[in-house]
């Protein structure tokens, strides 16, 4: 962490040699995410309603964000879709929360605050800035305008990374016909763990032509901002960047929400997930109603 410091404070040198006071930009990412829904849907479903079901939960995890930035901070925003006629609300229903939110860096301090959402009520967690060791490489590739470097990290699995959760394969037993239909609901659950890797490798394309030790949600770190980032099943790609804008750009720190640790935050997710994962549709049983 002290050497990331290290190197970003000589950054912060050659913005002010090459930007002045005045740095600042705006660059727009296209997110998508690969989720495993071969097991998604009750058994009483149609084919017809599954793809649409399925169809509906692939968009969710689709989505365009916003990284406004200057020498120091950085804001990344998702930006608001209008929702499709008849789309009931994505297909979000029971599965609802807020996962993007509003993140802001803070390069200079080492230390991020996110502003999420959980169920109508507002978090804001604070912590210290995640950071990667970087093993930076010569392979290049021209995104858009820019010449790309590549560099490469080893990450631990979010274990509350909800594109990281797939359901479980259907188990054999007696069972009378109630359990059996509450034992689907709760596989086919998106919030249902599975053995997974405790590690991927991160892969990350960066431009020395914008000299900013910034990038999408939580990456940084790299003498230059990340256009691409490569995670697992998760693909973020810059496809517009402004620079200098006569538009000046408000980075504020978020200040409404319940002050929490990003550890007590995933405590909480947790609990509620799993709360939600048991809750069967006919409303008994563990969080249902008699």
């Amino acid at each position: 962490m002290k050497k990331h410091l290290l190197l970003i404070a000589l950054f912060f040198v050659v913005l002010e040699g090459s930007y002045g006071q005045d740095f600042q930009g705006k660059a727009i990412y296209e997110s998508k995410t690969s989720v495993d829904l071969s097991n998604f849907g009750r058994p009483d479903m149609s084919a017809e309603q599954k793809k649409r079901i399925q169809e509906r939960i692939k968009r969710n995890f689709e989505k365009t964000f916003v990284l406004s930035f200057n020498k120091t901070e950085a804001m990344y925003l998702e930006e608001e879709k209008l929702e499709q006629p008849g789309n009931n609300g994505g297909g979000r229903g029971r599965f609802s929360f807020n996962t993007s939110g509003k993140y802001y860096k803070n390069i200079k301090e080492g230390k991020y605050t996110n502003q999420k959402e959980m169920f109508g009520k507002v978090f804001l967690i604070k912590d210290e800035l995640p950071s990667l060791s970087w093993v930076m490489g010569s392979e290049t590739k021209q995104i858009g305008q820019y010449t790309c470097y590549k560099a490469t990290a080893i990450k631990a699995i979010d274990s509350m990374d909800i594109t990281n959760f797939r359901p479980r394969g259907r188990q054999g037993g007696n069972r009378d016909e109630e359990k059996k239909k509450d034992s689907v609901e709760k596989q086919n659950s998106l919030f249902k763990e599975k053995e997974k890797p405790k590690q991927i490798e991160i892969t990350a394309w960066y431009t020395l032509d914008i000299p900013i030790s910034q990038g999408p949600g939580e990456y940084w770190g790299l003498p230059g901002l990340i256009l691409e980032v490569n995670a697992g099943k998760t693909v973020i790609l810059c496809s517009k960047i402004v620079m200098n804008s006569k538009d000046k750009e408000t980075i504020e720190e978020p200040r409404k929400g319940k002050e929490v640790t990003q550890k007590k935050y995933n405590e909480i997710l947790k609990s509620k997930m799993k709360e939600i994962s048991e809750r069967p549709r006919n409303g008994r049983g563990p969080g249902g109603r008699n």
